[in-house]
């Protein structure tokens, strides 16, 4: 028994090691020393000394992806742009240019949001923000808590797809595809799921007038003036920083890296011209910023060794000839992935998902025919949906942590509505793939 255990096929060492991965992971291991020692321990189990080498050159091979070394400046940018304040003040330029409008507060939430989603791209921070911001005022107003608590979590997710998104940066070099196409193909998919969320609360509020008065009277501006400065100070700057570095990325003037270097550059001039850069805020933007690239870089080697040894092992190919054998036609093979990435989505974050499952599940998308970037867009907004499915739903804690007063169940059915707005963005994306490959297909003729 035991002889035959040690001696079982490679394929099933993979199988067993994928199994012990995951139960590792929701118990609560640290996924990066998780996914070396268990690639170690099976590695050598499956194939001996050879894994040892197979480490040292996947480590060395992340350590030399020119690519990644945008994580971190992008990472930088944000919080800098955090620090800027300029996030509020948009804000409130917006919500005072709409203040007779009904639902003009969740117009604002979702326009910021969508304007930031470029510039920060990390959704516990957006989130968090964006309720410091607006609950206080929504409550005065007499919002609707619900429809509150969903527009400030699915605005606040919009970072992980609209670029530069750190995530399209990762996935770029698991997918083998240029970040430059995936950044282009997630532009629409963005501001559309902006769009239809934008839609969907103005809708609710034209049917029930309750849900989101104009504002009072004491809160409207007293000059159109002081608004319009507001406006043009809190929504140029930061348009404008993002525009150039993502302009210069997809008209192919730099790439991801050079671009994100000047990012952080002119996040760093702004917050100084805002007189918002201090010795303890800079310092302390480095700090967050090592802290974060630290863990998704040290992850994404991890996960590179762990996906070459469960490739070595042959597992892959495996799993790929038994959905292939399976009777079903490709795209519903492709529906049992989304869900399976979806399901995924509740207990883990991005980057396990994206540097673990993707490469498991990729062999078998390839041999699909699928189009590899309009997968990368597919698996992004699914991503998102997942950020805001109960029972985990990280954005739902962020939002608790800072509006303590709204009831956790309100938070949860506010963003199941939004949810449900999200599997539709998804649904349309998967019927008409040219939402997402439209404007690779204008700018790169791929």
């Amino acid at each position: 028994m035991i002889d035959a255990f040690i001696n079982l096929q490679p394929e099933f060492i993979g199988v067993i090691m994928l199994a012990v991965m995951l139960f590792a992971i929701f118990v609560g291991f640290p996924i990066s020393f998780t996914l070396i020692f268990l690639g170690m321990s099976f590695g050598f189990w499956g194939f001996g000394q050879l894994v040892f080498y197979l480490m040292t050159f996947q480590f060395s091979s992340v350590m030399l992806e020119q690519t990644l070394a945008a994580v971190p400046l992008f990472i930088f940018m944000g919080i800098l742009m955090e620090q800027a304040g300029l996030m509020e003040r948009l804000f409130n330029a917006v919500l005072l240019t709409l203040s007779r409008v009904r639902g003009a507060l969740y117009v604002a939430v979702l326009l910021v949001s969508t304007v930031f989603a470029a510039a920060t791209g990390i959704v516990g921070a957006s989130v968090t923000i964006l309720g410091i911001m607006a609950a206080k005022t929504m409550n005065r107003s007499g919002y609707d808590p619900k429809l509150a608590a969903g527009t400030i979590t699915a605005g606040g997710t919009l970072g992980i797809l609209i670029p530069p998104s750190i995530m399209l940066v990762v996935m770029g070099p698991i997918l083998e595809v240029p970040v430059t196409d995936l950044f282009a193909a997630a532009i629409i998919p963005g501001f559309l799921l902006a769009f239809l969320y934008t839609l969907y609360a103005l809708l609710r509020c034209r049917l029930n007038p309750d849900l989101g008065p104009p504002l009072p009277e004491a809160m409207r501006p007293k000059s159109m003036r002081y608004v319009w400065k507001e406006f043009f100070l809190g929504l140029v700057p930061p348009a404008a920083l993002v525009g150039f570095a993502l302009g210069s990325i997809l008209l192919g003037f730099a790439t991801p890296t050079e671009a994100a270097g000047m990012g952080a550059f002119g996040a760093f001039l702004l917050a100084a011209a805002y007189k918002k850069l201090t010795w303890l805020g800079f310092k302390d933007a480095l700090i967050k910023t090592l802290e974060i690239s630290a863990l998704i870089l040290i992850l994404v080697a991890a996960s590179n060794f762990f996906g070459a040894v469960f490739s070595r092992l042959g597992t892959p190919t495996m799993l790929t000839n038994y959905l292939l054998s399976v009777d079903m036609s490709p795209y519903m093979v492709l529906f049992m992935i989304m869900a399976l990435i979806f399901l995924l989505g509740w207990p883990l974050e991005w980057v396990p998902i994206v540097l673990i499952i993707i490469p498991i599940l990729l062999p078998a998308v390839e041999q699909l025919g699928f189009n590899l970037v309009w997968f990368g867009i597919l698996v992004a907004v699914n991503l998102q949906t997942a950020w805001l499915s109960p029972p985990v739903a990280l954005s739902a804690y962020f939002l608790k942590g800072v509006v303590p007063e709204w009831d956790l169940k309100d938070i949860y059915t506010g963003m199941m509505q939004f949810m449900v707005i999200q599997l539709i963005g998804l649904l349309l994306i998967i019927a008409f793939p040219q939402i997402a490959l439209w404007l690779p297909g204008v700018l790169y003729g791929n």
